[in-house]
C-alpha cells in the first residue's frame, strides 16, 4: 500500500506542477508588454499624454502654446491658424516635404508670392519659417492645385496645401508670425 500511495502522491504532484506551469504560461502570454521599468503593486497606471488624449483629430494640439501662431503637426499632417486669443481661425491638411523641421518654435522669416519650388513645381504664397541644413522649410500651394506626395529621393522643404488654404496662410502668416511645430 505504501508503494502505491507514494506513486499516487508523485502523480498528483506532477499533475499539480504541470497545471501551475500551464497557468503561469497563459498569464505571461496575455500580460501587457513590459515598459522595461519595474512597477510596484501600488504604482499608478501609466496614463496617456495630453496629446494622445485628444479625441477630435481636428482639435488644436494641447502642447502648441498660446497666442497668435501657426501650428504644424508633423504626424497629423495638419496646420492650424490660431488668433491672439488662442481661437482656431482655420485648420487644414497639408502634404509634408521630405525634410521636416524638428519640433519647436520658429518665426516666419520670408515670403514669396510666386516661385518655382525645389521640386520644379510652380508654387505660390510661400511662407518660409525654418531651415534644415541648406534646405528652406516653408508652406506653399502648387499653382496647379495639386498636393502630390514628394519624391522621396529629393530633399525638399515645401509643405504643400490646397490653393485656398495657401491664400489663408498668406493672409495670416506675415513676417515675424510664430510657427509652432509639434510631433
Amino acid at each position: 500500500m505504501a508503494r502505491s500511495s507514494s506513486g499516487l502522491v508523485a502523480g498528483l504532484t506532477a499533475a499539480a506542477l504541470t497545471a501551475v506551469c500551464f497557468l503561469a504560461y497563459q498569464a505571461s502570454a496575455s500580460a501587457p508588454a513590459s515598459t522595461g521599468k519595474p512597477r510596484t503593486p501600488n504604482a499608478p497606471a501609466i496614463t496617456k499624454s495630453p496629446q494622445e488624449k485628444r479625441k477630435d483629430p481636428l482639435a488644436l494640439p494641447l502642447t502648441s502654446g498660446t497666442g497668435l501662431r501657426v501650428v504644424y503637426a508633423l504626424k497629423e499632417r495638419r496646420v492650424w491658424l490660431v488668433d491672439a486669443g488662442s481661437k482656431v481661425n482655420k485648420t487644414f491638411p497639408v502634404m509634408p516635404s521630405t525634410v521636416n523641421p524638428p519640433p519647436g518654435s520658429y518665426t516666419v522669416t520670408s515670403r514669396s508670392g510666386q516661385v518655382a519650388g525645389s521640386d520644379g513645381v510652380a508654387i505660390e504664397h510661400v511662407v518660409r519659417f525654418a531651415s534644415v541644413g541648406d534646405i528652406s522649410i516653408g508652406f506653399s500651394a502648387a499653382v496647379d492645385g495639386t498636393m502630390a506626395t514628394p519624391n522621396p529621393s529629393k530633399k525638399t522643404g515645401g509643405v504643400r496645401m490646397k490653393r485656398a488654404d495657401g491664400d489663408a496662410m498668406w493672409r495670416f502668416a506675415t513676417i515675424g508670425t510664430k510657427v509652432v511645430v509639434v510631433p
